[in-house]
């Protein structure tokens, strides 16, 4: 290379150093880009109704505002009214569950190999889990921080909603000439491929936490509310997000009929089941798949890299990473003949 190409690589490496030092920010900067394109959704509809697009922009934000004070009234209080009888209630069924442990341990023969206790099983738990823990402690311990970082992702929000042309012709400016048409009609399937999976998503949300509601409120199992809205909310989260929501209703089972472990494990089980071999195909048809080898292996990498917020936005990374794959990679290097939107 000469000495100009030599430059340009060390330029190169510069600024990935940069881009590394700034992940955090970037992440909460894509989140924004995430909420912007979700209801841009809403936005676009409504500008199918002959609408202009900032009056279909303050329409939308005002449905936002009147849907958040509407859940804030109704749903937050005895929400956390549940959540805190919840705490109150998880330290008496691990207490219970080492007593029925210990009582197992005493009335098994010798020769079958004694169960372990509760704390070697807390100490068993897989490293992974630990971190995510560690980390989503972290994530909400420092509250100020977490505050402005909110804040900061409303207000990017609302710029983009409000204005997302600039936001567009700047990321474009970031490729050679030559490839910047091709560049933006990658960023649009993109935003597509985002926006379906995030109505997808919306409604197996929104299934899940009907269903469990539903089922945990005909088995009598108390403090159904906090039951199905964590069900509803961890299922955006797969794999981790619903053996996650299963743990509390399973610990306060313990609590009121142990027999009941059994029935909400076989309900969760049915719901999930139900939610990933017909729900799922159904709703995702024609919208994005994801394989399940795939999003597994993007939760572990994200959130090793990023910590609990990148575990959260695992998905939509992935999609849009899968997105920018096929057409930069396969599309336009392996198959270039066989490639759309040049």
């Amino acid at each position: 290379m000469n000495f100009a190409q030599w430059l340009g690589f060390i330029g190169l490496i510069i600024a990935l150093y940069v881009l590394w030092q700034l992940k955090q920010l970037l992440l909460l900067i894509f989140c924004a880009v995430v909420l912007a394109t979700a209801l841009n959704r809403l936005v676009t509809w409504l500008q199918r109704r002959n609408l202009r697009h900032s009056s279909a922009v303050w329409l939308t934000l005002i449905f936002c505002v009147l849907f958040t004070i509407l859940f804030v009234w109704l749903v937050i209080p005895p929400f956390f009214e549940q959540f805190q009888r919840l705490l109150e209630l998880i330290p008496r069924a691990l207490g219970r569950l080492s007593r029925d442990i210990s009582d197992l341990q005493g009335n098994l023969p010798d020769f079958v190999p004694q169960p372990p206790n509760l704390a070697e099983i807390i100490a068993q738990l897989p490293p992974i889990t630990t971190n995510i823990l560690a980390n989503f402690l972290t994530f909400f311990s420092t509250s100020f921080n977490t505050l402005l970082q909110i804040l900061l992702v409303l207000v990017l929000t609302l710029m983009m909603l409000f204005s997302p042309q600039p936001y567009r012709r700047g990321f474009l400016r970031l490729f050679p000439s030559f490839y910047r048409r091709r560049a933006d009609y990658i960023l649009t399937q993109s935003e597509i491929a985002l926006g379906n999976w995030l109505s997808g998503m919306v409604i197996n949300c929104l299934f899940i936490g009907i269903a469990s509601g539903i089922g945990l409120w005909l088995l009598r199992v108390p403090l159904v509310l906090v039951h199905a809205l964590l069900a509803g909310v961890l299922n955006f989260i797969p794999n981790i997000g619903p053996l996650v929501s299963a743990i509390f209703p399973v610990t306060i089972a313990l609590l009121d009929d142990p027999w009941k472990i059994i029935a909400v494990l076989i309900l969760y089980f049915a719901i999930q089941n139900v939610e990933s071999y017909w729900l799922s195909p159904t709703v995702m048809a024609n919208k994005v798949s994801l394989l399940p080898a795939v999003t597994l292996t993007a939760q572990i990498f994200f959130v090793k890299t990023f910590g609990i917020l990148g575990l959260m936005l695992a998905l939509p990374l992935t999609v849009v990473a899968k997105t920018w794959i096929e057409e930069v990679v396969f599309c336009d290097i392996l198959d270039r003949w066989n490639c759309s939107g040049q």
